[in-house]
């Protein structure tokens, strides 16, 4: 493989190698590649919404044959493969829960009239979490893209606030730490550079991660929202002909065969 410029892939996992409704969920042609790109020393963080057992669950359930060397979880916190288990970053994911601890004592006051707010006017799930004192469920997206908008409203007035969307998900997190951020320290910590990562992803919250100086290396499979596709080819990476996992590994492939 000649691959030897990239030594950290990141991608997305649901809706980016993980097709929840397809059989296989995961693809075995990416699988085959992360299983090389390990083998030759490449390493690879799964950077996701979902939380530690949410993931490997489904990383289970799909049989996948090998497992990432690092994880980003809930947009936020870093975990370590480390002897068959996975531990926490723990010196970053205590400042990460140190500041949204601080950025939520000032955010509370506000929820409930947000949450009245979206009640009166849709029909959606609102509730809070060990993650956000505001999580929202929205019908569909024409409702989501109307939250959304309210929601940017207060963060505008609380600094340091910012609102995660992920399709009709979404939830309000620290602007300090996200995708982006998590997989920036990682690289440090390894002592890599933004020309020695590759990141790929389909949704608004993959958006941090998909910046130049994050990583060098850009994908989004072909069934990435529009913003997503936008973000990436002006950034000078690829968006796929496939979806999900066979749309990551062809990216990877073009990048292996042009010598990245």
């Amino acid at each position: 493989m000649n691959d030897s410029r990239v030594e950290l892939v990141s991608t997305d996992f649901d809706g980016t190698i993980f097709a929840e409704f397809e059989q296989p969920p995961l693809s075995p042609r990416f699988l085959d590649w992360i299983r090389r790109f390990q083998r030759a020393g490449g390493r690879w963080v799964i950077n996701t919404g979902r939380d530690l057992g949410s993931l490997l669950e489904a990383l289970a359930r799909a049989g996948s044959p090998v497992w990432p060397d690092f994880l980003v979880l809930v947009e936020r916190e870093v975990y370590i493969h480390e002897q068959g288990t996975y531990v926490e970053w723990a010196e970053w994911n205590r400042a990460c829960h140190r500041a949204h601890n601080e950025l939520f004592e000032r955010v509370r006051p506000h929820v409930p009239e947000l949450a009245a707010w979206v009640e009166e006017r849709f029909q959606a799930t609102v509730y809070a979490d060990a993650w956000s004192p505001f999580c929202v469920v929205a019908a569909h997206a024409g409702d989501a893209d109307a939250i959304e908008a309210r929601a940017r409203e207060l963060c505008r007035r609380i600094p340091g606030l910012d609102y995660v969307r992920n399709d009709v998900y979404a939830r309000f997190g620290h602007a300090d730490y996200n995708k982006g951020t998590a997989l920036t320290a990682l690289a440090r910590r390894l002592g890599l550079g933004p020309d020695r990562i590759f990141a790929a992803g389909d949704h608004y919250n993959d958006l941090p991660m998909l910046r130049p100086e994050v990583a060098g290396y850009l994908a989004a499979p072909a069934n990435a929202v529009e913003a997503v596709q936008d973000a990436v080819r002006r950034a000078g990476g690829h968006v796929s002909s496939q979806p999900h996992g066979e749309g990551v590994v062809e990216a990877l492939e073009r990048l292996t065969n042009n010598g990245g």
